[in-house]
């Protein structure tokens, strides 16, 4: 499956605390079963009103349906090519 990296702009969510983050994270899970195995949530890095999202899916319409789900709107979605790492300078 391609991995994606989704930028959602949230306000606030960098201000979220103990069980606003578990429900933020439950809220997400619900949808992705909802949807089905084609969609993977892997992480997500959170920095000033914004997540950064990676996932695993089979196509973007599955991002923006998660997306509508679960209310954390897509702002922007990009596909990888390929990750670039410590590891590579080793090849």
């Amino acid at each position: 499956m391609p991995k994606y990296v989704i930028e959602r702009e949230v306000p606030g969510v960098d201000t979220l605390k103990g069980r606003d983050r578990q429900a933020a994270a439950l809220k997400s899970v619900r949808a992705l079963r909802d949807i089905g195995p084609e969609i993977q949530w892997v992480h997500s890095y959170i920095s000033e009103n914004r997540t950064h999202c990676v996932y695993v899916a089979d196509n973007e319409e599955l991002i923006h349906e998660h997306g509508k789900k679960s209310e954390f709107p897509v702002t922007k979605i990009y596909q990888v090519e390929y990750v670039l790492e410590p590891s590579t300078a080793e090849d």
